[in-house]
């Protein structure tokens, strides 16, 4: 059965602590941290992401600190913010007024509050220490709060949610943090997308190591708690062996059936368009040690651990950000998604301030019937009739032959359609398609979307301008067949084992691999990671040839990245029946660092 929710366990290293569960272990662990501090006042940070539940926390810490016979007294930071009609006007430039696109913020977390902030907490502080005539516990609390105070307290914690938490939130009317209105769900997503993720998440990953304890609070009901220091050490050896991320699966307008039966995802549920395993900045990793669990975004790990995973040469191309995701298109008894194109590099990084191009492909795992795979232009498509059909669609809503400017491909099974940015493309129905892609993901400028609306009753965002900016012309007719369909490319043999090249171009920053696997395949990490998809076949384990054990088992449509500090080992087939195996990575080809954001 699909794992929905895999453990990544800490093998060797020592944590002191370890992992710690509930609320009462937090309190104890606070209070702990801060005896034996001079003054009547001790202080009490409260940090984390937005989202996280403060008021949780804050309403057992309070009757908790009378009985240790302290008086009680709070700050939050949101009483130093900005207004929400100032941080409108401040992060205009960054919200900007197309409904689904803003420019990548850069700053830090102090853009959020009034100026001379720091200065009159200060002042707060100062005047309480003054009078507090009884032992008083200070507590200040919101994002940001090591930041207001300075860095100057007693202990101090930070509250974490993941990415997956929080847009869950937002569609059930979390506003962004500081605002105090937002359009709608898609509003609050390109804000946090936009705004508040750059900053807050920045700001997260340069403080982390000034925090005394880490709180994972995506079970509000039950939060787990780890040292920083723990916290750390735990993610450097985690990242040392194959590592499997949650999964995040949606449901969306074109979504299939698939992903729920092999997943055994709610019946309730409509359907499951997307399931990202990995999306680096929006999965989070679950780790276990002694029993317990805690959830850790992975841009953390990748922030303490990016040589361990990525190995030197990934590092100095991408920095920290792993640069390769796979996910989930099912259309299964569903719908076809968009007709759409993704941005070039100078468009995305000179309109949107993002970091790297949205490369695709599709590897059609599964299909039904006459599935279909939109990918370039027909021959006799040309700019000023394919947009004026467009555009008058747009206008009176009424659908358009979008195959007498699109090319309609028959959909295969194990087929590869490689999709660099420019091309327009879009899966048809009746597909289940794992997505080997560049990691940037929000970039699709959708050009005809059937007239229809979203799940939520409200029209798609349909971005004609940007996509007409964007796509490339020349990618039709037989050249499509040629350079975007490629056929498999016989590499290299193990006995009666193979592996195949499905696809590998300069312009696209990964290469696509597939392993046959009758029995035992044998490999060495070579100091970069390899990510794998079991896309036939039941179960497969990953052995390492040092020692013999076995670090991870793939079932069919499961994912593991396999770091580069990991060293050489096998996949052995445990299964009855043949399997093949995606393999995937940063292409020998790409030698463009995208360190540089302005490069």
């Amino acid at each position: 059965m699909f794992e929905k929710r895999p453990l990544n366990r800490v093998r060797q290293a020592v944590l002191e602590h370890g992992i710690l569960q509930g609320y009462e272990a937090v309190l104890e662990r606070a209070f702990s941290l801060a005896q034996g501090q001079n003054g009547n006042v001790t202080t009490i940070v409260i940090d984390g992401t937005h989202g996280a539940d403060f008021q949780s926390l804050l309403k057992r810490l309070i009757p908790y600190a009378e009985k240790q016979g302290f008086r009680f007294a709070a700050a939050d930071t949101y009483g130093y913010l900005k207004s929400g009609a100032e941080l409108r006007e401040h992060f205009r430039r960054n919200i900007t007024d197309n409904r689904a696109f803003g420019y990548v913020a850069e700053g830090n977390i102090d853009e959020y509050f009034r100026d001379g902030s720091q200065r009159r907490f200060e002042e707060h502080a100062a005047r309480l220490a003054e009078t507090a005539a009884e032992r008083t516990v200070f507590v200040v609390f919101g994002p940001g709060a090591l930041w207001l105070c300075g860095g100057r307290c007693d202990t101090s914690m930070f509250l974490d949610v993941s990415r997956e938490y929080q847009e869950l939130a937002h569609k059930q009317g979390l506003l962004n943090f500081g605002f105090t209105w937002n359009v709608d769900a898609v509003e609050a997503y390109k804000i946090a997308y936009f705004v508040e993720w750059p900053l807050l998440e920045a700001y997260r990953k340069e403080r982390l190591e000034a925090f005394d304890l880490y709180v994972d609070m995506n079970d509000p009901s039950r939060p787990a708690l780890l040292a920083t220091g723990d916290l750390i050490a735990a993610i450097r050896d985690v990242a040392r062996y194959p590592l499997r991320v949650k999964p995040f699966m949606m449901p969306g307008v074109w979504g299939g059936q698939y992903m729920k039966r092999i997943a055994d995802l709610p019946e309730d549920m409509v359907n499951c368009a997307w399931n990202f395993e990995p999306i680096a900045p929006e999965n989070s990793l679950l780790v276990t040690h002694g029993g317990r669990v805690a959830e850790i975004p992975f841009l953390l790990v990748m922030a303490h651990a990016p040589m361990e995973i990525m190995g030197e040469r990934n590092v100095r191309l991408f920095g920290d950000y792993f640069p390769v995701r796979f996910d989930y298109l099912d259309t299964m008894d569903g719908d076809n998604l968009s007709c759409q194109v993704h941005p070039k590099q100078r468009f995305i990084r000179e309109r949107f301030n993002e970091f790297m191009e949205q490369q695709e492909s599709y590897y059609v795992m599964e299909k039904q019937g006459d599935a279909k795979v939109y990918l370039g232009l027909t021959e006799g498509c040309t700019p000023e009739a394919f947009r004026e059909a467009a555009e008058r669609s747009q206008v009176t809503g009424e659908p358009i032959a979008f195959t007498d400017y699109v090319q309609e491909w028959e959909s295969e099974k194990g087929g590869l359609y490689l999709i660099p940015t420019g091309t327009v493309h879009c899966s048809g129905k009746d597909n289940f398609v794992l997505e080997i892609s560049a990691t940037t993901w929000w970039f699709t400028f959708k050009i005809y979307d059937y007239v229809r609306k979203d799940l939520d009753g409200k029209p798609r965002p349909v971005n004609i301008d940007y996509a007409f900016e964007n796509i490339d012309f020349s990618r039709k007719g037989k050249w499509v067949q040629e350079n975007l369909i490629p056929s498999p490319r016989l590499l290299r043999t193990q006995g009666s084992n193979e592996e195949y090249v499905l696809g590998e171009r300069e312009d696209l920053l990964f290469y696509v691999h597939r392993i046959h696997l009758d029995d035992r395949w044998e490999e060495a990490a070579e100091g970069e990671f390899v990510m794998l998809n079991l896309v036939e076949g039941e179960r497969v384990a990953v052995v390492s040839l040092e020692d013999g054990a076995v670090y991870a088992e793939l079932r069919y449509a499961e994912s593991y990245i396999i770091p580069a500090a990991f060293g050489a080992y096998a996949i052995v087939n445990r299964g009855g029946s043949p399997c093949r195996l995606i393999k995937a990575g940063v292409s020998k080809k790409w030698n463009v660092s995208l360190v540089d954001p302005h490069a």
